[in-house]
């Protein structure tokens, strides 16, 4: 399935919505017909009534173009209807499929995408595949049935003219738009991926506008997003170069129709092959008929930039997820719980050299350890195995024996939760924030979430108390407050098993500190992995797990580590250096 090209997959998609789509065909083709219908009993309306016959033989004809200029708009609309209703449903679909997708892929896989780029392809590139149906095949349909249709007609009046006007159509409705391809073909290929980057660039510079600001680099980011802007408008300026040429190439063929007609038509008349009153619709039908194709130019290019959104689409529901579907999850075992890591290898998705290899760690009820080491050590590939956001390698997870890997992964996060270091703040009120972990929380339990988090004096002395907003991603907030909300949200969750990935990594060290002391006092007699690069009150836990290029290198009391004066000792070591201050280079030389 994954090897098929875009369009035939979105078309596969669609199949729910065929026969809504053939309707619309239909009723557009009767909206097109009743055109040149319209414009063919015109045409012999007004050259039989210049003969001034009796108007009984004119009712018919006069009937007749009222009708074809009533369901003229009438089909249009339901024509509209119908095809617009269909798009929407196919792009519901498929958008629904990109959010599952996201979930599926979540956390782990994400960051295969740039936060923008991702945007571009949930909303505008989702938002483009639908001009495949309304502005690409529905269009052709409905020109392929008309002109048929109305070559019939000019046959029937007369063949020579029938054959001209059919051969005008085909130069109209696949040269000009096979002609049009051909000629924008290399900057339709560049929009989908320029306007990606663009989004992306964009999102970038808002998001880190602070930061770039301050380090004055804020210049350089803006001249890049104009330079992306410059070059999706020379493209764009490109393939509407293109469209109109293809516009010129379908406007010579209808006025080659209409001379060819009335070249063909006048001898024709003549000859007494062809009656007087039929030259006019012979000549004006094609004017007519050529609405039909007028659009096909743009139609093509339409297609081809529908296929090119679909691919980005597709790149991501067919992007490999992290963690495997568990086709029948084993039942969530009964608490209290133990939690076992054997040989623990894992692997980020994209990666050759393993994050984690040869890991052993067990969590009995109440047990704390820490996990400690540089940055790159493998601590947040523990993290992300645990919560199931990642799945072993090899080796074995198990709670209360059974497999991790065997249960529902939202089932196993109902006993394993995360406070992570960059845990997400909503634009939202601190009260709701909260209430994510659970939704029918009363505001006394909110309280006492706050109250555990050392955070609820602060909350009181805010005059709007719960109700107070902390801006996008936290931004009224203190990064101290940001995370003891984050943590307030854990407890409030009351997880069995709980893992604090670096909670105070983007703190200043005093903060830090009184976080991980409160943190520690906290989680007094819960289960607890706490993920950290600090190594300050960790002789508040049962164990220190000390991790170097994804291996345990060192486990022990912190006591016992600080005696065997090894690689955690030397991380003691330069923390100490680094909280008095001593200077780079006397640092640099700590053994």
């Amino acid at each position: 399935m994954t090897a098929a090209r875009p369009g035939s997959r979105v078309l596969t998609l669609a199949r729910p919505a065929w026969g809504r789509f053939g309707v619309g065909i239909l009723a557009g083709a009767g909206a097109l017909g009743s055109a040149v219908g319209l414009m063919a009993l015109s045409a012999w309306l007004i050259s039989r009534a210049a003969q001034h016959p009796p108007v009984l033989y004119l009712s018919v004809a006069i009937v007749g173009v009222r009708a074809f200029g009533l369901g003229r708009g009438v089909l249009r609309y339901a024509e509209r209807l119908v095809t617009h209703d269909a798009a929407f449903r196919v792009l519901a679909d498929l958008r629904v499929r990109v959010y599952r997708a996201l979930t599926r892929l979540g956390p782990a896989g994400l960051p295969a995408f740039r936060r923008g780029d991702l945007l571009g392809r949930l909303v505008a590139d989702v938002d483009d595949v639908q001009d495949l149906f309304l502005r690409a095949l529905v269009p052709a349909a409905v020109a392929l049935v008309v002109s048929g249709a109305a070559a019939g007609i000019s046959a029937a009046l007369l063949p020579t003219a029938g054959a001209i006007l059919l051969s005008a159509l085909l130069v109209a409705g696949v040269g000009a738009p096979w002609l049009a391809s051909m000629l924008g073909a290399r900057a339709d290929a560049r929009v989908a991926e320029v306007r990606g980057r663009l989004t992306a660039c964009a999102v970038d510079l808002l998001q880190g506008a602070p930061e770039l600001v301050a380090y004055g680099a804020a210049p350089a980011r803006l001249a890049e997003l104009e330079r992306l802007d410059a070059e999706l408008t020379r493209l764009a300026a490109r393939s509407a170069r293109t469209a109109g040429v293809g516009s010129a190439v379908t406007q010579l063929a209808a006025g080659a129709a209409v001379l060819g007609a009335l070249l063909v038509g006048v001898p024709a008349v003549r000859a007494g092959q062809l009656a007087g009153v039929n030259l006019a619709v012979l000549v004006l039908l094609p004017l007519a008929a050529f609405e039909a194709v007028t659009g096909l130019p743009l139609a093509a290019q339409y297609r081809r930039r529908a296929g090119r959104a679909a691919r980005r689409v597709f790149a991501v529901l067919d992007a490999p997820a992290p963690v495997a579907d568990v086709i029948a999850p084993a039942p969530l075992p009964d608490g209290p719980y133990t939690l076992s890591v054997k040989r623990l290898q894992a692997c980020w998705p994209g990666a050759l050299v393993p994050a984690l290899s040869g890991v052993d760690l067990v969590l009995t009820p109440g047990r704390r350890v820490a996990v400690v080491g540089a940055s790159g050590a493998g601590k947040s590939t523990l993290a992300a195995v645990l919560l199931r956001f990642l799945d072993a390698r090899s080796g074995e997870v198990t709670l209360n024996g059974v497999p991790l890997a065997t249960l529902d992964p939202a089932e196993a996060r109902r006993v394993i939760g995360l406070c992570a270091q960059d845990a997400h703040i909503f634009d939202s009120t601190i009260g709701e924030n909260i209430r994510l972990a659970r939704r029918d929380a009363s505001p006394a339990e909110l309280r006492d979430a706050l109250r555990r988090a050392r955070l609820l004096d602060w909350v009181d002395a805010l005059p709007q108390g719960l109700e107070t907003p902390v801006g996008e991603h936290g931004d009224r907030l203190s990064g101290g407050q940001r995370q003891r909300i984050a943590l307030a949200r854990a407890l409030l969750a009351d997880f069995p098993i709980l893992v604090l990935d670096e909670p105070a990594a983007n703190l200043d060290v005093a903060t830090a500190d009184v976080l991980t002391a409160d943190l520690l006092d906290i989680t007094r007699g819960r289960t607890t992995v706490l993920i950290t690069h600090r190594l300050t009150g960790l002789d508040a836990v049962d164990e220190v797990v000390v991790l170097d290029a994804g291996q345990v290198v060192e486990r022990g009391t912190h006591a016992d580590l600080l005696d065997r004066r090894g690689y955690y000792w030397r991380l003691w070591q330069r923390e100490r250096a680094a909280a008095a201050l001593l200077p780079a280079s006397l640092m640099l030389a700590l053994p």
